[in-house]
């Protein structure tokens, strides 16, 4: 059998890792993949978002299965133009993926369908949502509408930097086309989770609840990232939200969508917040986050490829879906400077008796050695029956790598280690 996976960062390089499991599987190609995929699968020059040259290549290499992983792929349309060639993939089609692709499709959805999340407002002209930040309620959320490699969402703690944030995105266009409209809205507090979870449309299967680390430096402090780090499970999401998120957030959500004609099959990630008055929705993604998916897919026990194939045909419901009762914890090695600017080309050293998993996401091969190529180099991801015990574990491991000006949070799990 031989699958494409589309993309090339450490949520792909996970996602492969795991369907090589499956015996079926051959040949693995990853468009474009990088340095260090390549020791997994074959690495082909095409890009993401080059539709065309992904689906030229699906026919041309006889392709049996697709996986599209990244966000722009799939708003572009990519499983539409695949399925169109009969190709099955995994992931939403491009009606679908609207619910990450526009923040004030997805926002309306919830008021439409009574999902709880955050008050707001949407501003197609800056003079307006300026004028509206002089008043509303500080500190406040303001989002580009579209995609903006997960960097759109700006918290104002002031007005000044309210107003500030609407001239950015919707002035300066910070994040190009996604800025031309926003939302502004209500700033909620309490501990955030992510939930991922695979869904055919009809039945939604949650993944293991997991934690992200978004601040660049210790103590949730720094500029925001992609993401420093995560944990899995989150101590916060008990078994009683898990029942209310059920109830009034994912079957909602999922019978919202095929409402709208726009059944959602693929890997829906609910961003949440748990409230005083409970369980809201921040976000959703079209997609599997990164880097949640470097410590949720660890954990799964089940085949994954055979759970991405019946999420394809609409029989989730006859598939197991089963995780592990350990948890997991993953530590990013990112370039010094990022998310500013940084070097790159450094080499990269990874010892072969490590006891974690390595994913890379920044690393190209030059002569045949590992080096850096982007901001979030590598995810050291560690298993064990306690959360302390994979995060000892994931440090223990990360302390062994090295490359020059390499940076790391310290901190990954502390949060969750004191909740009692």
């Amino acid at each position: 059998m031989n699958v494409l996976v589309v993309g090339g960062g450490g949520r792909e390089h996970t996602i492969i890792r795991k369907i090589k499991e499956n015996p079926d599987v051959e040949t693995i190609y990853a468009l474009p993949g990088n340095g260090g995929i390549a020791a997994d699968a074959v690495c082909v020059n095409i890009g993401a978002k080059d539709i065309d040259g992904i689906v030229t290549f699906a026919g041309d290499h006889k392709i049996d299965y697709a996986i599209v992983a990244p966000d722009d792929p799939l708003a572009l349309g990519a499983v539409d133009v695949l399925n169109a060639i009969g190709i099955p993939a995994f992931g939403p089609n491009k009606k679908a993926a609207i619910i990450e692709s526009s923040k004030v499709f997805s926002k309306n959805l919830m008021k439409k369908y009574g999902i709880p999340t955050a008050a707001y407002e949407v501003f197609h002209k800056a003079e307006e949502a300026k004028a509206y930040v002089e008043t509303c309620k500080i500190p406040v959320v303001i989002k580009a509408d579209g995609l903006a490699l997960g960097k759109g969402v700006i918290i104002a703690m002031t007005r000044e930097e309210a107003v500030a944030a609407v001239e950015s995105i919707m002035c300066d266009r910070v994040f190009g086309d996604s800025g031309s409209q926003i939302v502004v809205e209500e700033f909620l507090e309490g501990p955030e989770v992510s939930v991922l979870s695979f869904t055919d449309g009809n039945v939604v299967v949650p993944m293991v609840s997991s934690m992200d680390h978004k601040r660049a430096l210790d103590g949730d402090q720094g500029l925001n990232t992609g993401g420093m780090g995560t944990i899995a499970p989150n101590p916060f999401y008990t078994a009683e939200v898990a029942d209310r998120c059920m109830k009034e957030i994912f079957v909602p959500t999922i019978e919202a969508m095929k409402a709208e004609g726009r059944p959602f099959k693929g890997c829906l990630y609910f961003g949440l917040m748990i409230t005083k008055d409970g369980p809201k929705v921040i976000e959703y993604n079209c997609r599997f986050g990164d880097p949640e998916t470097q410590v949720v897919l660890p954990l799964l026990k089940s085949d994954l490829l055979t759970i991405m194939q019946a999420v394809s045909e609409g029989k989730l419901a006859e598939t197991a879906v089963e995780f592990s009762d350990g948890a997991a914890c993953c530590v990013v090695m990112a370039s010094g400077g990022y998310p500013g600017s940084y070097e790159k080309g450094h080499a990269i050293t990874i010892p072969e008796d490590l006891s974690a998993e390595v994913f890379v996401a920044g690393a190209a091969l030059k002569d045949g050695k590992l080096v850096t190529s982007g901001g979030r180099v590598l995810g050291v991801t560690a298993t064990a029956d306690t959360l302390a015990d994979a995060v000892a574990k994931a440090y223990e491991n990360v302390e062994k790598i090295t490359f020059e000006k390499a940076f790391y949070r310290r901190d990954i799990g502390r949060r969750a280690l004191e909740v009692k």
